[in-house]
């Protein structure tokens, strides 16, 4: 199978652009923890993930960090400098084994501007991202930690195979990865978990954290935003 054939934003161009794609793409393997990309890389190549993960940092010019989003087979990044020819920024690196294929900003645009099934893609990418940084601009700026902690937790949780009224992470997530999401310190993470546990609102499994009162979370988050 064409290698462009596995990326869904090129699933709709014609042979003549899907030709140009496949002859201007690059294949990479990145093992864990490997650097992918930089702040103020001066690249403009959109990079795609055929399989693996990849997460995404924004450093502040005081150097705090603050995970932005991790990302998965079939999601792209880069596209940014890509389009306004600027440098990186943001940090992305490999959190597993990642097959990643990259497309040069010139044949990036010819394609995003001439297709319109692209384009209207690109953009719909380009809103919800926005949208989801909206959302954590609104959190930081009035809430608490321990209610962006309870938002993050639901944001990360998947429903619970088996137990309807619940949801998990699974696996756990590590207190310096949350802390880095919700932008404080890890102790603080490590306390207010302390305190859900003793609430019973979470719970800790092998196979994960599970919140089993997510309604009261809900409800909890909810009220921060009133």
């Amino acid at each position: 199978m064409a290698r462009s054939l596995k990326i869904p934003l090129f699933a709709e161009v014609s042979d003549h652009y899907r030709q140009m794609i496949e002859r201007s793409m690059i294949e990479r393997i990145y093992h864990e923890d490997e650097l992918i990309l930089d702040y103020d890389d001066q690249s403009t190549d959109v990079l795609f993930i055929l399989s693996g993960k990849v997460r995404v940092l924004y450093r502040s010019p005081m150097g705090r960090e603050v995970i932005l989003a991790d990302l998965g087979a079939d999601d792209f990044f880069g596209e940014l400098s890509a389009i306004d020819n600027a440098g990186r920024s943001a940090n992305v690196t490999a959190l597993q084994r990642s097959e990643i294929i990259s497309l040069p900003r010139a044949q990036f645009m010819e394609v995003a501007t001439a297709v319109p099934a692209v384009a209207e893609q690109l953009l719909t990418t380009l809103v919800g991202r926005i949208r989801a940084l909206d959302q954590r601009f609104s959190e930081m700026s009035v809430m608490k930690t321990n209610e962006r902690l309870y938002a993050e937790l639901l944001r990360l949780s998947q429903p619970r195979r088996g137990a309807a009224a619940e949801r998990i992470i699974s696996p756990p997530p590590f207190h310096h990865h949350l802390a880095g999401r919700i932008g404080c310190r890890r102790e603080v993470v490590s306390r207010e978990l302390s305190q859900l546990m003793k609430e019973g609102i979470i719970v800790k499994t092998k196979g994960g954290l599970v919140l089993a009162d997510v309604e009261l979370l809900k409800e909890r988050v909810a009220a921060a935003l009133d």
